[in-house]
């Protein structure tokens, strides 16, 4: 329930910072360019708040924090006084109106550039890409890649931590190869392979893109052996005590930490054996675990911690820059996810990923919730990547979107007149089924995940 609550809250925050900036740069470009601004409003519905300036612009806070919107006054729209006419939208040259409908995208991507830059000036902790198996008969066991290597590059795109190396590897689904270039661990000679993506099976909601591939990323050794002990917790109240070596859960041997967690996510409220070691020997305790819900599913749940072993210093890196630097490396990064949201948008639109891969507002959610817990940095960058797409969306040629009114702005350009208002409204009607039914489709999948 936490969760839930975590990752509804995170959720709002950022929707409500990025809406805040999309629609700030429509209403400032507006006033810049002499339009009359009658409401700015974050979210949709019934206001909770609102307050109205000197000048008569009225701010207000709405309930549902699903979008946003500036009204600008118009006289297609309103009843418009004679000494206002100049400050209507419709009576302003098309390049202003294309500068005004424009500026909520670009304040997005500013906006994107800004969060990067504020997060390669804090810095980004991360692990150097070293693989830590392959998985027999897979793709890149096929293509011979060793374990022990670091990966340095992937379709020439330089891979410094395993956030890069899966932003590279997305951006090379549908494509038939993929070159990846590797160096041991040891040694500054970096060796080239090419793997066979033809077959390439890869589904974001079951696995990772490395996964799929048969690549598994080192990490440190787990021992079954407890280093920690919630308090109140089931483990605790059936006197598990840290240093505990684990066996076996219900005569099933637990030969290490993953196969005891499976087991114990099978007795959700129920009575279970445990048989530990300690001090040399043998024992057997009764635990009832929690029950906690874990992607759709109730599982058991007794409140302890492995022991790992520390991360080798080695593979340890911190992405920070000084105030010059981060420019470049922020603007690096937002170019980077702007080509790659462009190039999975074709992809989709071709066939070549499946519309499986969309989320909708459960996954922003949990993936705002997730990235929050994990630090004030990892938001930066989550808020950066969901105001990219906010902006790349927005400018789909979609009637109902900017880029709707774009297109027809442009077409004005061409033609030296207006697109007739029936046309608009035509396409308005279509624009919105096509909104309607991309975001029944996220729904869709994000339900399908939860539940599934």
């Amino acid at each position: 329930m936490f969760d839930f609550f975590w990752n509804l809250a995170s959720f709002v925050v950022a929707l409500g910072i990025l809406v805040t900036v999309h629609e700030y740069g429509h209403f400032w470009v507006a006033r810049k360019n002499g339009v009359k601004v009658e409401r700015f409003s974050v979210g949709f519905g019934r206001a909770i708040w609102r307050k109205t300036a000197k000048d008569g612009t009225e701010y207000v806070l709405a309930m549902i924090p699903l979008g946003g919107y500036v009204k600008m006054l118009d006289e297609r729209v309103d009843d418009v006084q004679p000494e206002d006419k100049d400050k209507t939208f419709n009576s302003k040259s098309v390049y202003q109106r294309i500068a005004i409908v424009a500026a909520g995208p670009l304040a997005n991507f500013i906006f994107a550039l800004f969060a990067f830059y504020l997060m390669f000036l804090i810095g980004v902790p991360g692990v150097k890409p070293v693989i830590g198996d392959i998985v027999p008969s897979s793709i890149a066991a096929k293509a011979k890649l060793t374990d022990n290597s670091v990966i340095v590059s992937i379709a020439g795109n330089v891979t410094r931590d395993w956030q890069e190396v899966n932003l590279a590897l997305i951006a090379q689904i549908g494509n038939e190869k993929i070159t990846i270039k590797t160096k041991q661990t040891d040694s500054q000679y970096v060796t080239s392979f090419i793997l066979d993506t033809r077959n390439w099976q890869f589904s974001p909601d079951k696995t990772s893109a490395l996964t799929s591939l048969g690549i598994t990323p080192f990490r440190p050794k787990v021992h079954n052996e407890l280093s920690a002990i919630a308090k109140e917790s089931p483990a605790a109240l059936a006197g598990l005590l840290v240093g505990d070596k684990l066996i076996a859960v219900a005569d099933v041997k637990t030969s290490d930490w993953l196969s005891f967690a499976k087991e114990i996510k099978k007795f959700p409220s129920a009575e279970v054996f445990i048989t530990i070691e300690r001090n040399g020997d043998i024992l057997t305790l009764s635990v009832t675990p929690d029950s906690i819900e874990q992607a759709g599913k109730t599982v058991g749940f007794i409140g302890v911690a492995p022991k790992v072993d520390a991360w080798p210093e080695t593979l340890l890196i911190e992405l920070k820059y000084g105030p010059i630097e981060a420019i470049k490396e922020s603007a690096l990064r937002t170019w980077n996810l702007t080509t790659l949201t462009f190039g999975m948008i074709g992809k989709l639109l071709t066939g070549d990923i499946s519309v499986k891969n969309l989320s909708g507002p459960i996954g922003i959610a949990q993936g705002a919730g997730a990235s929050a817990s994990h630090g004030f940095v990892y938001f930066l960058g989550f808020l950066a990547l969901i105001s990219i797409n906010l902006g790349i969306i927005n400018l789909l040629p979609l009637p109902v979107l900017d880029g709707g009114h774009l297109l027809y702005y442009v077409i004005e350009l061409l033609t030296g007149k207006e697109v007739p208002e029936k046309v608009q409204e035509a396409g308005f009607k279509f624009g919105a089924i096509a909104l309607l039914m991309l975001m029944a489709i996220g729904l869709f999948n994000d339900f399908s995940r939860v539940l599934g």
